[in-house]
Formats: structure tokens, sequence, C-alpha cells
């Protein structure tokens, strides 16, 4: 039987990633050193006056003096409620988790940033007119900057 893992111990093992969505739009993801600093990346990415949408994690307080922010309480188990919901972001993830475990079953804090770069990729390239092999094969060769 293997030893049972503290909390403290799995949370250790966990990277922080800060990731957000435009509601049909864009993904961008980045590994951050913690996730006490949420609130900072959000103001890097989001633009003031947007209506941020979250979960009811408490490192997303702050947020509430700079924008419109709307919060989902998963605690209660309540995940859509009307237009306020974080589904995007997380099919995202879950699209991500899959794929990562599928091909590679896990990967380190090392690599991951570079995971997350293929993942937005994709993410934001799904619905191009043409094959993503192509436009990445005429991103790669062309000496455009983007």
């Amino acid at each position: 039987m293997y030893p049972k893992r503290t909390m403290n111990e799995h949370e250790a093992r966990k990277t922080p990633v800060f990731a957000a969505v435009e509601r049909g739009g864009r993904v961008v993801a980045t590994v951050i050193p913690d996730s006490r600093d949420t609130h900072r990346h959000v103001r890097e990415f989001v633009l003031p006056r947007s209506v941020v949408y979250t979960d009811d994690w408490k490192g997303y307080m702050p947020l509430r003096d700079a924008y419109k922010h709307r919060r989902i309480n998963h605690s209660a188990k309540i995940y859509v409620s009307g237009d306020v919901h974080t589904q995007t972001i997380e099919g995202f993830f879950g699209n991500m988790k899959t794929g990562i475990r599928g091909a590679h079953h896990s990967i380190s804090r090392k690599w991951l940033q570079g995971y997350l770069n293929e993942w937005t990729w994709r993410y934001n390239h799904r619905d191009d007119g043409r094959a993503m092999f192509l436009t990445l094969i005429h991103r790669g060769a062309s000496t455009e900057i983007v």
C-alpha cells in the first residue's frame, strides 16, 4: 500500500499556471511563480473595464477593484448561472490535459511552458481555414514578424 500524500505535498508538486480566454476568442496561458499573484497577470492581459468571469477562489477578490467581476460558486456545485461560467477555459485545460495524458502521460515543470504554448497555439488556430500543419509550416518559413 502506498502512503497517503498530505495536501501540502500534493500542492508542492503543482505548478501554478495563469490562463485567460476571450469568450469565443483567443487564449493566453503562462506558468507563473506564485498563484497568489494571479490578479497581477489578469491586469497584464485583460483590459480595464472588461468583464472578468472566475470561479469562487478567494485569490480573485482583488479583481473586483479594477474589473466588473462575475463569479460562479463552484464550491456550492454551481457551474453555470445565466451567462456566468468558466466552461470555456476549463474546456481548454481539459483538452490540453487529455492530450498530454494520451501522448506523454505527464510532463515536468521544466517543459510545461512549451506545452502551454503548443496547446494555446492549437486553440487559437482551431478555426483556421487550412490545416494546422500547413499554417505552422507557413509561419516557420515566413520572414514576417508576427
